[in-house]
C-alpha cells in the first residue's frame, strides 16, 4: 500500500521527486520507492529525518507508526539518569556498580582508559562476567597509529597518550586469551569514551584541549522509544566490527 502521507506532504511542498532526491543524495528511484512502500520498507533513520526536516513535517506526518518529534524528546529526557560535568566527579564505584550489573552486555571504548586498567574490582568483574558466559569486549585506540598520536598533541600530552595505551594493555595482560573476554584496537575518531553494560551506558565526552577526566559524563539508560541510548550503541558495534583483534599485548605482527 502506498504511502499517501508521504505522497501528500511531497505534492504540498513543490517539489519534484529529483528535487528531493538530489537534496537528500539518494536517487529518484529510491524516493518513489519510499512513495509507493511496496515492500513496507522505510528509509534508513537518516533518511528519515532528512526528508521530514526537507518537507517541514514531523516523523510522525509522514509514518503513521512513527513517535511525533516531541515524544521522542521526551523519550531522550528520560534515558538521561544524570548528567555530570566532570568524570572526575562520577562516583568512582558507579563504574564497576553498573558492570556488575551486566548479563549480556560487557563493553569498553577508550583510547587508554588507563586509570580502570589498574582497578583490581575491575579486574576481577571481567572474570567473573567472563565466566558467567557475558562477552566481554575491550576496544582500545591502537598505539601505533596517526589518530593516536594527534590525540596526544590535542590532549597536550604527545606520545604520552600512545605510552597510556601500551600500559594499558600491559596491565590487561592476565586477561588475554580468558575464555569469554577478547581485546581489540581501533584507529577511531573517538567522540566519546564508552562504557556499556546491558540497557545501561556512561558516555564521556572528549573536548579538544583538555583530557577526558574533565569531560562532561552522560549516565543512561535504555527506554522504549528512545533514541540517545541506541545512537551510542550503534557507535560502539561499529568501532567493534573496524577494529583489530589482538591476542597479546604486544601489538607487533598482530594479525588482523
Amino acid at each position: 500500500m502506498a504511502n499517501e502521507r508521504l505522497r501528500a506532504a511531497i505534492l504540498a511542498s513543490k517539489l519534484t521527486i529529483e528535487q528531493i532526491a538530489e537534496r537528500i543524495g539518494v536517487s529518484p528511484r529510491t524516493v518513489e520507492r519510499w512513495v509507493e512502500a511496496k515492500d513496507q520498507r522505510k528509509p534508513y533513520r537518516r533518511f528519515q529525518y532528512a526528508l521530514a526536516n526537507l518537507l517541514g513535517r514531523d516523523l510522525s506526518d509522514l509514518w503513521s507508526d512513527e513517535q511525533s518529534t516531541g515524544q521522542t524528546a521526551e523519550a531522550g529526557r528520560a534515558e538521561l539518569v544524570r548528567l555530570y560535568p566532570h568524570r572526575s566527579v562520577v562516583p568512582r564505584e558507579l563504574w564497576t556498580s553498573l558492570y556488575a550489573k551486566s548479563t549480556r552486555h560487557f563493553d569498553l571504548v577508550v583510547y587508554a582508559g588507563f586509570w580502570l586498567s589498574e582497578d583490581p574490582l575491575f579486574f576481577r568483574l571481567i572474570r567473573e562476567k567472563a565466566a558467567a558466559g557475558v562477552p566481554v569486549r575491550m576496544m582500545l585506540g591502537d598505539p601505533d597509529s596517526d589518530l593516536i598520536a594527534r590525540r596526544g598533541e590535542d590532549e597536550g600530552i604527545g606520545p604520552a597518550m600512545a605510552a597510556k595505551i601500551r600500559n594499558a594493555l600491559s596491565n590487561y595482560g592476565p586477561l588475554f586469551n580468558l575464555p569469554g573476554v577478547e581485546f581489540r584496537v581501533h584507529a577511531t575518531t573517538l567522540y566519546n569514551s564508552l562504557y556499556r553494560a546491558d540497557d545501561e551506558m556512561l558516555v564521556n565526552g572528549h573536548v579538544y584541549g583538555v583530557g577526558a577526566y574533565l569531560a562532561p559524563v552522560l549516565h543512561l539508560s535504555q527506554v522504549p522509544g528512545g533514541e540517545l541510548f541506541s545512537t551510542y550503541a550503534a557507535s560502539i558495534e561499529r568501532i567493534w566490527e573496524s577494529s583489530r583483534k589482538i591476542s597479546s599485548p604486544r601489538l607487533e605482527g598482530e594479525a588482523a
